[in-house]
């Protein structure tokens, strides 16, 4: 499994131009996002860590989710995603966060559909929250890998719109 080289680069890059640094909360994605950031040069600059929290009593215990909002919606919403991003920043002291929640296999809690939200905040504010759809007969890993992969990009894409505004 290999990652867009350029991509890692850029957001490497943007990370230590800006000396800021991520963390990052899974679930859907497993750890395919820690994974990529530890496969940027320089890593250990800019990302602190991470955290995979696959369940609900773990993502309660260890990223402040609101067990009675988790267990109403599974664990998958926009707000979800958005304490994770919130938390994980928070526990590992960093500007940037991303956090992902979702399905990647059809079950019944999905209405056998799989889709992922996540989240980006940015100095304890969160500037973006997506959902993203696949379709139905996706393979568990593809869903992984195509959420890593677009969340990546979209990332690349909020710092390219922050230094902007900077």
């Amino acid at each position: 499994m290999e990652f867009q080289k350029n991509l890692l680069e850029y957001i490497s890059e943007s990370l230590m131009t800006t000396d800021e640094t991520i963390s990052i909360a899974e679930s859907v994605t497993s750890g395919l996002l820690q994974l990529a950031f530890s496969q940027m040069p320089n890593a250990s600059l800019f990302y602190k860590g991470g955290i995979t929290a696959y369940t609900l009593p773990e993502k309660v215990r260890l990223l402040n989710v609101d067990r009675s909002e988790a267990e109403e919606c599974d664990c998958v919403s926009e707000n979800i995603a958005e304490t994770m991003a919130l938390n994980v920043a928070e526990l590992f002291k960093t500007d940037w966060s991303i956090a992902t929640t979702g399905y990647c296999t059809p079950i019944r809690n999905s209405s056998y559909k799989i889709f992922a939200y996540f989240s980006f905040a940015y100095k304890g504010e969160i500037i973006l929250t997506k959902k993203l759809e696949l379709h139905p007969k996706t393979q568990a890993l593809n869903a992984q890998l195509y959420y890593t992969e677009f969340i990546l990009g979209c990332f690349k894409s909020e710092m390219n719109r922050l230094l902007i505004l900077k």
